[in-house]
């Protein structure tokens, strides 16, 4: 594709299943403020029988935008959105926010695609990503979105991954792979989430796991790592304040990346009709890492 071709291509791609519309990728998102660490999301992202399962920049947390991969410290640079958790200080709004700059499609069809990115602060790249995105029809009432993220740093120098938890913010290690899902009625309860072994926020938020579930009133979303490295990932997890999930890169500790490096974490993400049981969503996270 042209130069000229990729100006005039729409900064939005609709994602089938079959032929049936389930994700809106927004590739080149306009009109985020900096404080967002503009980057590219999906949303809305919707199950088979319509249901949306993604949530963009909601009340209480401006800078979560659908599905996303966001990281809150890359030496630094806060590719995130937000404030930025300073050791002994707390969250503090810094000049601090870096960009995720659409560069180049590889592929682009309706179910699926394959882009270049540049993670830039001020005019500096610091990373180039290869991203995979691709939807897979498991049954009548489930798909799964297939998401790829390979980084390269570029930066000329070492970098490094860390999050609010490696600042000194126990519990706080995210930054990776995130799905902000919505918030249901208020008369309705929490979102239930569970793994094979463990049921709750308490329960799994942290822990290491083959897949992990979220299963709102209409909907269910499960998470599986789908390489070696993204399953020694754990989970973040928020069910009270909120209802998302991530797969965390700097949990307890800082990830270094060396100088002309590269990392790649890839998620399948399991999106269903109903209210799904153990046996059920462990079913289809094996179907859908398989496929």
């Amino acid at each position: 594709m042209s130069e000229a071709q990729v100006s005039r291509a729409p900064a939005v791609t609709t994602l089938r299943c079959d032929t049936r519309p389930v994700a809106g990728y927004h590739h080149r998102p306009a009109a985020l403020p900096a404080t967002l660490a503009p980057r590219p999301y999906l949303h809305p992202v919707r199950t088979l029988g319509g249901v949306t399962v993604t949530e963009l920049r909601p009340a209480d947390h401006a800078h979560h935008l659908g599905v996303s991969m966001a990281v809150p410290d890359v030496s630094g640079v806060n590719f995130w959105g937000g404030r930025t958790y300073v050791r002994d200080e707390g969250p503090v709004a810094l000049d601090n926010h870096g960009a995720q700059e659409h560069t180049g499609w590889l592929l682009r069809d309706p179910d699926g695609c394959v882009q270049e990115l540049s993670w830039t602060r001020e005019g500096r790249e610091l990373l180039k990503e290869r991203r995979t995105i691709s939807v897979l029809a498991l049954s009548a009432s489930a798909w799964a979105l297939d998401f790829t993220s390979a980084l390269t740093n570029v930066s000329g120098g070492d970098l490094s991954f860390g999050s609010p938890a490696t600042n000194g913010r126990p519990g706080a290690g995210y930054g990776g792979f995130f799905w902000r899902a919505p918030k249901e009625d208020a008369a309705d309860p929490e979102p239930e989430v569970f793994t094979q072994a463990a049921s709750g926020e308490a329960a799994v938020h942290g822990t290491t796991a083959e897949w992990l579930a979220l299963a709102g009133r209409e909907w269910t979303l499960v998470f599986a790592g789908a390489n070696e490295e993204t399953r020694q990932d754990p989970w973040f997890v928020r069910t009270g304040q909120y209802p998302g999930v991530g797969s965390s890169l700097a949990w307890g500790r800082r990830l270094p990346l060396a100088a002309g490096g590269s990392l790649s974490r890839r998620i399948v993400t399991v999106v269903a009709d109903g209210r799904l049981g153990r046996q059920d969503a462990a079913a289809l996270a094996r179907k859908a890492v398989a496929a």
